[in-house]
This record gives C-alpha cells, structure tokens and sequence, in this order.
C-alpha cells in the first residue's frame, strides 16, 4: 500500500519545490538584512570589532562582510546567481560561527551557533537545487531547480 501511496505523495508535493525555494530564499535574505544594515551603519566599529576578535584584516574583511551580505540580500530576493551568491555567504556563517558563536555552544538563546548553521544549511541547498521556478535564474538561465 505504502508502495502505491508514495508516488502519489511525491507528485503532488513536489508541486510545492519552487514555492518553498522562493519563500526560503526571501526568509534568508531577510535574516541577512539587518545584519548588513548594521554593518553598514558604523562600519568603523564592526571593524574594530573583527579585529578585537581576531579577524585578520579587519577593516578590509568588515567591508567584504557587509558588501556581500547586502548583495545577497538582493541576489536571494530577486533569485538571480542565487547558486553563486550562497557560496560567499556560507563563508560567512563559517566564521561567524567559528569566531563568535561556536564557544557557546549550539542553543540560539544562548547565542549559539543553531541559527548561522540553519542559514548555512539553507544556502547549500540553494547553491545546490537553485532558486526555483519563481526566480530571475530560472527565467533568465533556464535553471530548473
């Protein structure tokens, strides 16, 4: 029964693929909005903080931070070179999670690293299946994830 009933279900909620890529992809950029926002607003202290925390080049990396956060923001809105977009921002959660969340542990109430993995995680599949139906890659590049 199971057998019969599996195929069905595939079908049907495979229907769901694009919209769900599209409203992950508008959640993740929204939770890299206000980071790269804050960033920009006093990019002179988040410097001083990178380097506070041992980021190398701290001035140069603040930047390439909140330049490619606000570009992500945009590029996983619009969906467009959603794939390549994701890479540069996995990075990002890697360090934060290694440089600021990781000593915490996973809890997000504690200031964890749960949420930066969840971002991380989302952007994977993003980089891997694409942007979806409803996506500037797709209508542009054909990509048919």
């Amino acid at each position: 029964m199971l057998q019969n009933i599996y195929p069905l279900a595939k079908n049907i909620l495979s229907y769901g693929q694009s919209l769900s890529l599209f409203l992950a992809r508008l959640a993740v950029a929204y939770g890299f909005y206000e980071p790269a926002m804050q960033k920009w607003s006093d990019i002179g202290s988040v410097a001083t903080w990178f380097g506070s925390i041992g980021i190398p080049f701290p001035t140069l990396n603040a930047y390439m931070a909140a330049s490619t956060e606000l570009t992500g923001v945009i590029l996983l809105s619009l969906g467009l070179f959603t794939r390549l977009i994701s890479i540069p921002l996995m990075v990002i959660m890697v360090v934060a999670i290694t440089t600021v969340h990781l000593a915490h542990g996973f809890s997000a109430g504690d200031n964890g690293f749960e949420i930066p993995l969840y971002y991380m995680l989302f952007l994977a599949i993003f980089a891997s299946f694409g942007a979806g139906k409803f996506s500037l890659d797709h209508l542009l590049f054909g990509d048919e994830q």
